[in-house]
């Protein structure tokens, strides 16, 4: 069941209910604008991850801020988009079942859909699928390009999977899926970029191969906001597909950049609102934020609005700060913001997004993909 919303719009800062998933609505709009002009200066285009955000809203948010249309990893968080107004998703994911493949192939119906394939059986599968509901999709060939997850292996057999996705009735060969999902969090840019860089000659291998076979290639998609840039320069693919640019959570921001800078390309625009509970140790104060509020799997939030204060030792509902010297005391009631270790996770335990300018609530953003694991 849905939650109620947090908060009314026109509330205070503090008066929103806690813990509160909190979107501060002008560094989110500047990530958007951001990014939209760095890829336009590129010569590509964005297909921005809703695995991200989960929300409709924001997904319609970047399609008008340029984006050609969205990646998601599941059919139920396709769904969810395509019934919030989405006009155009691509499952960055192999999908398999016969309900699963049959939900997938009614989306078409309704919006331009796109999956992955990594297996000629799976092909089999979708084609009849597809057939059966009367509609097309476009099918990219996953290659893995160093990540070790799911892909092909690049070259000539990626070739005879394209080719077996064109002898199947139903179905478009719509390009290459390259996405070397573990580089994006590499700290310093040059290990990024070798491994980017090893990324982009097993798609050039595979291209070749392609051109060989006699196969045109319309688009190689990937990439993430952790490495964009380096694929957006390699004049090999032409889409990327960046999702936690928006929010920019704890982990992402220990990235350096090529000075050996922190990465500051974005800004934190997503915070968890948490409620001090308890302070009744020197040095210490509890908040109302644990492991069931927090996606902590990549490291633990930082606390935004007190310096020197450091969160830890979360249990499911309680969260501990520790206050070193230099940090300020805290206030029996008072309200902080955390900034997440991880932003995906996160948000996916969370119903509505409680949009904040100038202290102030001024919008409420369903979650609708909420809990779309299938």
């Amino acid at each position: 069941m849905t939650q109620p919303p947090p908060a009314e719009i026109g509330d205070d800062l503090q008066d929103v209910d806690t813990p509160a998933l909190m979107i501060d609505l002008d560094a989110f709009e500047a990530n958007v604008a951001k990014l939209g002009k760095t890829v336009a200066d590129f010569g590509v285009r964005l297909r921005a991850h809703s695995k991200t955000h989960k929300c409709p809203e924001i997904a319609l948010r970047q399609i008008a801020a340029g984006a050609v249309g969205i990646c998601c990893q599941k059919v139920g968080e396709a769904e969810a988009m395509v019934a919030g107004g989405v006009p155009d998703v691509l499952i960055t994911n192999q999908i398999w079942g016969e309900k699963k493949l049959k939900r997938l192939a009614a989306l078409a119906h309704e919006a331009r859909v796109g999956v992955l394939v990594d297996d000629a059986q799976n092909v089999a599968d979708l084609g009849h699928a597809a057939r059966d509901a009367g509609v097309s999709l476009d099918v990219y060939v996953e290659i893995d390009v160093g990540a070790g997850r799911c892909g092909i292996e690049p070259g000539a057999p990626a070739v005879t999977l394209a080719n077996a996705v064109t002898e199947q009735d139903g179905l478009r060969f719509a390009g290459l899926q390259a996405y070397h999902g573990s580089a994006q969090h590499i700290r310093t840019a040059n290990e990024r970029g070798a491994a980017i860089g090893a990324a982009c000659d097993r798609v050039r291998e595979t291209l070749s191969a392609m051109e060989d076979a006699g196969i045109n290639v319309p688009i190689v998609t990937g990439a993430g906001t952790g490495s964009f840039h380096f694929e957006a320069a390699s004049g090999l693919y032409q889409e990327m597909q960046c999702g936690s640019y928006i929010f920019m959570d704890a982990d992402y921001a220990q990235n350096m950049d090529q000075r050996g800078d922190p990465f500051t390309e974005f800004r934190h625009s997503l915070y968890v609102l948490v409620t001090v509970m308890s302070a009744t140790k020197p040095g210490r104060a509890v908040v109302d934020a644990g492991h069931k509020a927090l996606g902590n799997d990549q490291g633990m939030p930082w606390v935004a609005d007190i310096p020197g204060a450091r969160y830890q030792g979360p249990s499911d509902d309680h969260g501990t700060l520790i206050l070193d010297d230099a940090a300020r005391g805290v206030l029996l009631g008072e309200k902080i913001r955390l900034i997440p270790g991880h932003c995906d996770p996160t948000v996916n335990l969370y119903d509505w997004f409680v949009v904040v300018q100038g202290g102030r609530v001024v919008d409420l953003w369903e979650i609708s993909a909420r809990g779309a694991i299938r």
